[in-house]
């Protein structure tokens, strides 16, 4: 196990006296999606800023992967580099006349040749899909772009973690999907993300680790049901059950479900009902997944995709496969939380596909090889190359609960 931040017996206090943090000790993962939970004045933004020293802690350390952090001006400025922070206002981050010139704020004051800094900038901002944007006032762009903004300055200086404080917060819900699909899609690249929310929904479905805070303190540290599964803890930190948690435990008392396994999602509730109400054997025939990788596809090739695998229903996946179905002119069916969406639709007989980028793709078939093995369906998975001629060439799986082996599977009509 390896921790890439650590803090031991930390306490801060504002100028005023406030106490803010009292006595924090946490360990978190690399790798991992880590969500501070709590409501305000819990102390979830001073810790935050306590990741990348921005503030200094009145007492015990903080450490990066194992040593702990120096407040010079040097090393602060690595660790700011290595450790990137996104402000829950994204005004309050945003600054210079153009696009371009704050997303390439950091990388030149790290001192990098101007050729590099540019190639920084352009994949910064081709990946968070402002590409085009470079010239543009920011104060001019909505609040998503703007929280796009501030995420590419931060990844045009290649950090190793990213901490984004309320990331959704102020953003119509479409984009809040959106900006968490993207910190869904950095995490399987293998950067580390934490973020601070008091949205229980979002930590829920999201985090791989949540920590409870109440009152500058840690009150718990675990994974989403144990958090969530303790009503009192909830209570105590004056948060409210996720809906999904919520029902499902209302379901236990009225004795329609087992009180075993608790679902982190719509998909793991239906299957729950379904296995309780019919058995997991009476399915209809499964559907299949098809997913593509869109990385250099042209919106021809794009067509030829979707015209020849004949399928009911189409996702994509980040901001390059959204742009490319709409230089297609092909309408999307899902545009976030694709994959638990597609795996709905194939267990009611169903065939989708799901447009996305090359780091997804095996974050795709690991997240419906995982769902098979927990609930025993069988779903095929179709992996399908662009090609510039009309037909498909598929590199077919097909993922099973009951082996890891791939069978050949027919090629799509």
């Amino acid at each position: 196990m390896t921790f890439i931040l650590e803090t031991r017996n930390v306490g801060y206090s504002y100028g005023d006296g406030t106490k803010a943090l009292k006595d924090v000790s946490i360990s978190l993962e690399e790798g991992e999606k880590i969500a501070l939970v709590g409501p305000n004045g819990a102390g979830k933004s001073t810790l935050m800023l306590m990741f990348n020293g921005i503030l200094r802690p009145s007492a015990g350390e903080v450490l990066f992967h194992n040593q702990p952090l120096q407040y010079d001006s040097a090393r602060l400025r690595e660790i700011r580099r290595k450790v990137g922070m996104v402000f829950q206002n994204s005004d309050d981050q945003i600054f210079a006349p153009t696009v371009y010139q704050d997303v390439a704020f950091g990388p030149v004051n790290l001192g990098f040749p101007k050729d590099r800094v540019k190639l920084f900038v352009d994949y910064a901002l081709q990946y968070v899909g402002l590409s085009g944007y470079e010239r543009r006032p920011p104060h001019h762009l909505s609040g998503g772009e703007k929280k796009r903004v501030a995420i590419a300055g931060i990844l045009a200086m290649e950090p190793e973690v990213l901490i984004l404080d309320e990331p959704t917060s102020n953003l119509d819900p479409a984009s809040s999907e959106e900006i968490m699909e993207m910190l869904e899609e950095l995490n399987s690249g293998g950067k580390t993300m934490i973020i601070s929310t008091h949205d229980v929904e979002l930590a829920y479905r999201w985090a791989d680790e949540v920590i409870l805070m109440e009152d500058g303190g840690v009150l718990r540290k675990g994974i989403g049901p144990e958090i969530f599964g303790d009503e009192d803890l909830i209570k105590r930190a004056r948060l409210k059950l996720p809906i999904v948690m919520d029902l499902y435990k209302e379901l236990v008392n009225r004795h329609l479900l087992d009180d075993s396994r608790p679902p982190r999602n719509i998909l793991e509730l239906t299957d729950l009902v379904e296995s309780r109400t019919r058995g997991t054997n009476s399915r209809v025939t499964l559907g299949k997944i098809y997913i593509s990788n869109v990385d250099d596809a042209s919106p021809e090739e794009i067509k030829s995709i979707l015209n020849g695998s004949h399928v009911n229903y189409t996702g994509a996946m980040g901001t390059n496969a959204k742009a490319l179905a709409e230089q297609a002119k092909k309408p999307l069916d899902f545009t976030y939380g694709v994959i638990d969406k597609c795996i709905l639709k194939a267990l009611t007989g169903k065939t989708s596909l799901i447009m996305t980028s090359g780091g997804m793709v095996d974050h795709s078939i690991k997240r419906i090889r995982d769902y098979c093995e927990e609930s025993g369906a069988e779903i095929e998975v179709v992996k399908l190359s662009p090609l510039a001629e009309s037909s498909v060439n598929p590199d077919s799986q097909e993922i099973s609960s009951q082996t890891d082996s791939t069978k050949p599977a027919e090629a799509a009509q």
